[in-house]
């Protein structure tokens, strides 16, 4: 763990912002939107845009304000009513952030995405022309996971995820996770002797550290686990990241060094891929041999029958799976070209085999090589 700089370069530097807040930061103890706080959070993003940097907000608590007027204490288990509560609660959730950015002359453009919107090559460029026509046009863009018609196989799972796509999308200097916690801690805040972790700038830095679960609130889907993976996906791609609490927000805006600060590795990727390898369900696992993994994981080679074993799970053609070595490890994930009934039937065929006792269209890869990722390598 290294010591907090004096400021914080990478913040002030940055020209455009995804700023991320949870629905725990949002809500009052007694459920439903907590307009003091929405205020107070406005308040900092607006002085944030009057110092000439961009803001994108991705925020939680559509589901969150939908439980107080349907009559919920808690967040719903079951998909439905969870949709019913983000259809209820996020015209209430917009209409706060509306009125709240107006009292700076800032306008606000709602933005709802699902997982298919940054992984359909056009619906992903319709996500990223919207985006960045409504940040031309200097209006605040007011993300979140469009809940209400999202199901379980197409959902990001949280907005962390999602943030960090959104960051990737947009081509954002700085990612900021606001939440009630305020930074990554080596071990259980409640107990003596732990200590925040100030700057992470590698893996090797999170050796150690117990990484707790989402809070009590009830209100949130996250938790640390899902922040340092958001972390790990935006770094991974070139972003830095500061993870800290909402209470926090103009310090670590302004440049203090206040939360964790992950700092930016790797490079920029296809946002699809990032999806893939960090916010994607696999569906089916295939087994390769030790000439195949060289060839996918080395030469970066698309993935044929002829280096395939084994096959488990049931899946569609376009559905993603993850690839494993002869020892049992996932090496890399995949968009499959075949369905899992079609795949026992290629095992080992070389491309002519197949042509020639299937047809021309089972000559194709089973994975295509700009459909997949090195699940080590991100």
């Amino acid at each position: 763990m290294s010591e907090p700089s004096a400021r914080r370069e990478v913040v002030l530097e940055a020209r455009r912002i995804v700023v991320k807040v949870g629905s725990s930061s949002l809500t009052s103890a007694a459920g439903g939107i907590d307009p003091d706080r929405v205020a107070e959070l406005v308040d900092v993003l607006a002085a944030v845009r009057a110092r000439g940097a961009e803001v994108v907000l991705v925020s939680s608590g559509a589901i969150a304000a939908g439980l107080a007027p349907l009559g919920l204490a808690r967040r719903p288990r079951a998909l439905a009513a969870q949709q019913a509560a983000a259809s209820v609660g996020q015209g209430l959730l917009a209409h706060h952030y509306q009125q709240e950015f107006a009292r700076h002359g800032i306008v606000t453009g709602q933005v709802l995405l699902t997982a298919e919107d940054v992984t359909r090559r056009v619906h992903y460029r319709n996500a990223f022309q919207t985006l960045a026509k409504l940040l031309e046009l200097e209006a605040l863009p007011v993300v979140n996971e469009n809940d209400t018609v999202a199901t379980s196989e197409i959902r990001f799972g949280d907005n962390d995820r999602l943030a960090a796509l959104v960051a990737h999308l947009v081509h954002a200097d700085l990612l900021v996770l606001l939440s009630d916690v305020d930074g990554l801690y080596d071990g259980p805040p409640s107990l003596a002797g732990t200590r925040m972790l100030s700057d992470v700038r590698s893996a090797k830095d999170l050796e150690g550290v117990r990484i707790g679960s989402a809070g009590s609130a009830g209100v949130g889907t996250g938790g640390m686990v899902t922040k340092v993976e958001a972390a790990r996906i935006a770094t991974g791609a070139g972003i830095p990241v500061v993870l800290t609490s909402a209470d926090n927000a103009v310090q670590a805006l302004g440049g203090e060094p206040v939360g964790t600060l992950f700092h930016a590795r790797g490079r920029r990727r296809p946002t699809r891929l990032l999806w893939l390898a960090h916010a994607s369900e696999p569906k089916g696992r295939l087994v390769l041999d030790a000439g195949a993994v060289r060839a996918v994981v080395e030469r970066r080679a698309s993935l044929l029958a002829a280096g395939v074993t084994g096959v488990t799970g049931r899946f569609s053609a376009g559905d993603p799976v993850d690839l494993i070595d002869p020892d049992g490890r996932p090496v890399a994930r995949g968009l499959v070209n075949f369905d899992s009934e079609e795949v026992p039937a290629l095992l080992g065929k070389s491309s002519q085999q197949l042509k020639r006792e299937l047809g021309a269209g089972f000559e194709r890869e089973v994975v295509h090589r700009d459909d997949l990722v090195i699940l080590d390598q991100l």
